[in-house]
């Protein structure tokens, strides 16, 4: 069973504004998860998103979704509907296209589902394809009054499909702790002579630490693994065509897609996206993915002073300890990454191909190159180190 005593709430509130909450309770969940279901008048989206694996795995996907009625976003009413709504859509729509295998993808969306698909993303501020705030943040339910969960929505693979989608929720919840010290900085005068802010950083930045490490230990192979590649794919070469929309090259799943890991960075002065090349320009690319409150803390979280220069500034070995422990904990998380992609992406890659002459690329899901932008990233989280070992 997979429950919670708390959920993380990254801006699940109508009006999108940046604020995070995070809500943790000793108990049953006591915050509402999203949306569950839609209004009568979306029942043709609801009964082939609910019944999704067994239509791919028949290979009727294509069948229902060209009996689909062309319908109109105007229904859905408020934020929720509209995430539901997305949500719905993303999966059926990665179902069409994937139907019958990563070598032969559908390249274009039929109208009625490209359509209402990309009108509820622009409405939402969000692209129309299957992101991690989707099959992450919104596909969850209470499976009864104790607090466990289940996926509203699922993909051929049982409990294995599950546990992907809610061991990533989990992972979230872990990350608010580390969260939570972002609270500091933003409401607390940054004055070097404040002992209650180094206190209150200390304290906090263990939080930081343990919600790193736990962010470390599963979502790196959970969210690397997620979908197939989209961008920069030789099989879908000019992206994938909306029907009476337009044609766009989009990027697929990837744990880029969380937003947790960008706010430590930017809590931490890790400059990522201030750099130049692929890694920086990804990092910044890959914002567009999230939703736009998530964008805004990051920015909000980037745009103030550093907590490293408070805190090299302070001269307090024992703050300056604290903040590399932080520090390290992300180096781990990265160092972490490689080698589950090594063990989980690449050599299972390498046995499935053998034998086969054509070059293959180590393309993440996202469309990086794996290898280079992971280890770009690691080193740049340890040049941030205030005394390197």
């Amino acid at each position: 069973m997979y429950s919670v005593k708390g959920v993380v709430r990254k801006s699940f509130n109508p009006d999108d504004s940046w604020t995070v909450t995070a809500v943790l309770y000793d108990g049953s969940l006591h915050v509402c998860p999203f949306q569950t279901d839609l209004p009568e008048y979306y029942q043709p989206w609801m009964s082939i998103a609910m019944d999704l694996p067994h239509l791919i795995q028949t290979h009727q996907v294509w069948d229902r979704v060209h009996k689909m009625p062309l319908l109109s976003i105007t229904h859905l009413e408020g934020h929720r509907e509209q995430r539901m709504a997305h949500l719905a859509l993303g999966f059926i729509t990665m179902g069409y296209v994937w139907q019958e295998g990563e070598h032969q993808p559908v390249k274009t969306l039929p109208r009625q589902l490209a359509e209402p698909y990309c009108r509820v993303s622009e409405a939402l501020d969000m692209p129309p394809i299957l992101l991690y705030a989707d099959c992450v943040l919104a596909n969850w339910k209470l499976r009864d009054p104790a607090g466990n969960l289940d996926t509203i929505f699922k993909f051929p693979g049982k409990e294995s499909c599950r546990g992907f989608f809610l061991v990533s929720l989990l992972v979230e919840q872990a990350a608010c702790t580390g969260m939570e010290v972002g609270s500091v900085p933003l409401g607390m005068p940054a004055s070097p002579d404040s002992r209650l802010h180094s206190d209150e950083s200390q304290r906090r930045s263990q939080y930081l630490v343990e919600g790193s490490s736990s962010f470390m230990r599963t979502i790196t192979l959970m969210l690397s693994l997620l979908g197939h590649r989209w961008k920069d794919n030789p099989t879908l070469p000019d992206g994938l065509c909306y029907e009476g929309v337009f044609t766009r090259q989009l990027r697929g799943g990837s744990a880029a897609q969380s937003s947790s890991i960008q706010c430590f960075d930017a809590l931490l002065g890790v400059r990522q996206v201030e750099a130049s090349g692929e890694p920086a320009d990804y990092l910044k690319d890959i914002r567009s993915y999230m939703p736009p409150a998530h964008r805004q803390l990051i920015e909000v979280l980037q745009h103030r002073t550093p907590l490293r220069s408070y805190v090299q500034s302070s001269g307090e070995q024992d703050l300056i300890d604290t903040y590399d422990k932080c520090v390290k904990a992300l180096v781990d998380l990265r160092c972490y990454h490689l080698q589950a992609v090594t063990s989980y992406v690449s050599a299972p890659s390498k046995t499935a191909y053998r034998g086969d002459p054509t070059p293959r690329e180590e393309k993440g899901t996202g469309g990086t190159d794996a290898f280079h932008f992971l280890k770009s990233v690691r080193d740049s989280t340890k040049n941030v180190l205030i005394s390197p070992e």
